[in-house]
């Protein structure tokens, strides 16, 4: 299996399925893909009342700057014509606009505060119910980069990428609603205007639309052209963020191995490289906003005086009062403004493309992750008779090469003890992850008994967050086990020490030592005494004595299970009279790196 830096190289260079860059990496069936999703969503309709709510108040909004526009010419008149009286009566006028702007304002800023929050918890929900279905988020691991860091998409990325959508899409729906509005506004004050030249007066209908189109189209054509490379610069930015992320995580949970290896040295160049990619990527970034900005911050300067200028041959026309000329003024400065919105928010539009693009590929990597490269056979999986489980010319194919077992056809019976031995190198937690069902590639056949429980035991035991109690019930409702039942499982694994502690909630996978969590590893087979046991190389990394323990307690309370243990070579043992070997094939199929899973 590839190594993690391995993985993330590839993931730069977008050369392995399951990269970023896939066959479905456009626009377009990404926002459909994420709108199914949401559509499919249990706050579904509570988007859609926020997005009606959003959309009144957004469109109450737009006629209230209208008519703050159209507020402008009497106010503006009232002043250069000296009315007092009238000056007063225009601002009370404004007051009651004003507030009514504040208040529209606050609203829509508590509804799109909401939206987001409501659009993350639709996306988490579906992102984590996909990930976490039957043996997915096992395969995904194994997919290649896009199976790198899947809690940075399903956290981070989900959060910016709901946050960037409410802002951007309120947004988008305010300016174009202002849109509409205020180019019939400039229409009708830039109806007659001609322009003359010479003796000869030539008519421009709507001469103010045209002007602030051509403003903003060439603003917006610009701003495209410089900052057109920001998309994939925050996309490389986010994967070098979530290398460095996950190379910080690895380092503090194996600190102690560190610590013992005196590594800490290699470990901190590891971490610096990490940290130049991350600035690396940060300062492509930096160049491009920086680019960006010449254009947006120069069109940003000239609008104070552009709105005038534009309107400026209206006034000395005598087409316009000075009200009136500040009316225009305001009114090409929303349609402008308005048609700008592209211009101004460019930068956080790429921000959003290159979060919707991992957000969009791991989806889709997880919708997908079931589906195999078209050249790679599968293991077939059946459920047989109870009490026995049969093996059928089984071979797994890994990049590695080819693990089979030497005996062909293997039946094992309900309580039957087997070894399978195979050497270093012979693919035992391959055959482990098979008899799972998690690892499907390959050629031969499992028959599973249907209806026995199998309980598979790894050799690391996974302790989950919680009480002692419903680690030992674990994935079950601890109300499914008496209370005898876990006081005696740990008496018999030695734990007699922690029945105090049972309903204790704490890193247990911290305050234990490993022989300890083996110990509850093995107390949590006790308490669901299943049919089947199969375990993946436990007896290799235990002395004499933790042996002998182990085997007594399966001696004492396993009677009825039928126990396969996969490792090294064991020395005979009584509870294990029969013995299968796993060998590797150099001659047969490979898997071909990157093709588990064509995501």
């Amino acid at each position: 299996m590839t190594d993690q830096p391995e993985k993330a190289a590839s993931a730069e260079q977008g050369g392995e399925p399951g990269g970023e860059s896939g066959a479905d990496a456009g626009l377009l069936p990404q926002l459909r893909m994420m709108l199914r999703a949401l559509w499919a969503a249990r706050v579904r309709n509570t988007l859609l009342l926020l997005w009606l709510a959003i959309f009144v108040v957004v469109a109450a909004t737009a006629y209230a700057q209208i008519r703050l526009n159209r507020w402008n010419q009497p106010f503006y008149d009232a002043l250069s014509h000296y009315q007092l009286h009238e000056f007063f009566v225009q601002l009370g006028v404004f007051g009651v606009i004003a507030g009514s702007l504040l208040v529209l304002n606050v609203s829509q800023q508590w509804l799109s505060q909401m939206l987001s929050l409501k659009l993350r918890a639709g996306l988490v929900d579906d992102l984590v119910d996909n990930w976490l279905q039957d043996r997915r988020a096992f395969r995904l691991a194994h997919a290649g980069p896009i199976g790198i860091n899947p809690d940075q998409r399903m956290h981070e990325d989900a959060r910016h990428l709901t946050e960037l959508s409410a802002t951007l899409s309120v947004g988008l729906l305010q300016a174009s609603l202002l849109l509409a509005m205020f180019i019939a506004v400039l229409w009708s004050i830039s109806s007659g205007f001609a322009l003359k030249i010479a003796d000869r007066a030539i008519t421009i209908p709507g001469y103010l639309v045209w002007a602030a189109l051509f403003y903003a189209s060439s603003a917006s054509a610009l701003s495209y052209w410089v900052g057109r490379d920001l998309v994939d610069a925050n996309a490389t930015r986010y994967a070098r963020e979530a290398d460095l992320r996950f190379t910080l995580v690895r380092v503090n949970e194996h600190i102690d191995a560190i610590a013992l290896a005196a590594g800490e040295a290699d470990e901190a160049r590891r971490i610096r490289s990490d940290v130049e990619a991350v600035l690396g990527a940060m300062r492509r970034l930096i160049g491009g906003l920086t680019r960006l900005t010449w254009v947006t911050a120069g069109y940003g300067w000239f609008t104070l005086i552009a709105p005038i200028i534009a309107a400026a041959p209206l006034y000395f026309a005598g087409h316009l009062s000075f009200g009136g000329l500040m009316m225009a003024a305001g009114a090409f400065t929303q349609v402008q403004s308005s048609l700008r919105w592209f211009v101004d928010n460019f930068s956080t539009i790429a921000d959003w493309r290159a979060t919707l693009l991992r957000v969009a590929n791991f989806r889709r990597a997880l919708i997908e992750s079931d589906q195999l490269h078209s050249s790679e056979s599968r293991i077939t999986l059946d459920e047989g008779e109870r009490g026995h489980m049969r093996l059928e010319r089984l071979q797994i194919a890994s990049p590695a090469g080819c693990s089979l077992l030497k005996e062909t056809e293997v039946q094992i019976n309900s309580g039957e003890r087997v070894l399978i031995v195979g050497e270093p190198g012979a693919g035992k937690t391959l055959l482990f992850r098979t008899l799972a069902g998690l690892w499907p590639w390959g050629s031969g056949r499992i028959v599973r008994p249907d209806g026995d429980e199998i309980f598979y035991l790894p050799r690391r035991s996974y302790l989950p967050p919680g009480t002692l109690r419903e680690i030992l019930a674990y994935p079950l409702p601890v109300a499914q086990f008496s209370a005898d039942a876990f006081t005696h499982a740990l008496e018999r694994c030695g734990l007699a020490r922690l029945q105090p502690q049972l309903d204790a909630a704490e890193r247990w996978d911290r305050s234990l030592s490993e022989e300890e969590q083996l110990s509850v590893g093995f107390a949590r087979v006790l308490v669901h005494a299943p049919q089947w046991l199969i375990m993946d190389e436990l007896f290799d990394g235990l002395d004499e004595r933790g042996l002998e323990k182990i085997l007594g307690m399966i001696e004492r309370d396993l009677k009825g299970t039928a126990i396969i243990h996969i490792g090294s070579s064991l020395k005979r043992h009584v509870l294990f009279p029969r013995t299968l070997h796993l060998v590797t094939d150099p001659a047969a199929h490979r898997l071909t790196r990157g093709a588990q899973i064509a995501a």
